[in-house]
């Protein structure tokens, strides 16, 4: 299951955001630092509009979404890189997800204290960024200690380029730049990718508004370039997740909404992580999976059951839309709609799939 961990300082909206997105009083959303010690978990549904017509075509007794896990991480200070305000045990929690969403602050309220005593979300991010780049430079400089002290004699080739590796690093981060900015070939990005640093997690910046600028298309705040950013109102986001569904929907139209920031932050959470939703659809249940794009045939139904990989003979594929605008399965194959395809073929988001395995 994809997990994101939500970051930032303490009182930028991180609980009020968990809470809403999960649907849910699981999180204290107080006004002081540190109300969060212990990571809050909470598993969401995806919303997926093709669910419903799928399983109203196939007849089937129960639809199943995709989940996404996010992680509510406590406020990270200044100094949390040496310890300051617990912040060892909160980095090690980011190094457990799949990807960071960092809440930044950028609405305005009296009554909610910001520990800078500002708002300014650029100057958030920038203390965020910096704590995660210097526990990174720690991890890093102790690995480059350990493959320096193995450089006598003659060098090992492998221990020469991990050495190279991170030196290169090393430099980059003490210069306050995150791993992520680095291009590296196939060998290197292994050897990066077995170091776990905080700053190579795909991030977002998740930035907290003010209720009226969440609809507004006029520029925003912009953190980092070529990182993604999501604008919503936690505080909107709060009240609509005290709605039931239909409410919600019908609140969102009176504010000019056409996603809710689960969608908004679900959707930016799939392009970081490159994955994809392939569906299996019959009287049973209609249910949505998630892959990395690219996935093979036999390694999407792997998914399934890791048996299913080993027994992968063919399968049945068809496009949603198709799929619901003939019928189903007899339908897409009357029309020839339906492909049958092997162990080669690249799997699509939105392919309604039947996966014949040998048992």
């Amino acid at each position: 299951m994809l997990s994101i961990g939500i970051v930032g300082l303490p009182n930028v909206g991180k609980s009020t955001l968990f809470n809403a997105l999960t649907r849910s009083k699981q999180a204290d959303a107080q006004n002081y630092p540190f109300c969060t010690i212990e990571p809050n978990v909470g598993v969401v549904e995806v919303p997926d509009e093709r669910l419903a017509p799928l399983a109203k075509v196939s007849k089937a007794a129960k639809i199943i979404p995709t989940a996404i896990e996010f992680i509510d991480i406590a406020g990270i200070v200044k100094g949390a890189s040496e310890g300051e305000g617990l912040g060892n045990k909160f980095l090690s929690h980011i190094r457990e997800v799949d990807a960071i969403a960092q809440v930044v602050r950028a609405f305005s309220d009296s009554n909610v204290t910001h520990v800078q005593n500002r708002v300014d979300p650029k100057d958030d991010a920038d203390i965020i960024n910096l704590e995660l780049v210097l526990a990174d430079w720690q991890t890093v400089s102790k690995r480059l200690k350990t493959a320096q002290g193995k450089a006598k004699g003659v060098i090992p080739k492998e221990v020469k380029t991990e050495i190279e590796v991170l030196t290169r690093l090393d430099a980059h981060l003490q210069a306050g730049r995150p791993a992520r900015q680095l291009e590296w070939n196939e060998d290197e990005l292994s050897l990066v990718r077995d170091l776990h640093l905080l700053t190579m997690k795909p991030m977002m910046y998740v930035v907290n508004v003010d209720d009226q600028e969440a609809t507004s298309q006029e520029q925003k705040t912009i953190i980092e370039e070529g990182v993604p950013h999501v604008y919503v109102s936690a505080k909107t986001e709060a009240e609509l997740g005290e709605l039931s569904l239909e409410d919600a929907k019908e609140f969102m139209k009176d504010l000019g909404m056409e996603q809710s920031g689960l969608d908004k932050i679900i959707l930016a959470g799939y392009k970081l992580l490159n994955l994809i939703t392939f569906i299996t659809s019959g009287v049973q249940e209609t249910r949505a999976w998630t892959c990395p794009a690219g996935t093979l045939g036999p390694q999407a139904a792997g998914v399934i059951h890791t048996d299913f990989i080993k027994g992968y003979i063919k399968a049945d594929v068809a496009n949603w839309k198709e799929f619901v605008e003939a019928g189903g399965w007899n339908g897409v194959k009357e029309q020839g709609k339906m492909k049958l395809v092997g162990k080669d073929y690249v799997v699509q988001d939105g392919d309604v799939c039947y996966f014949h395995v040998a048992t």
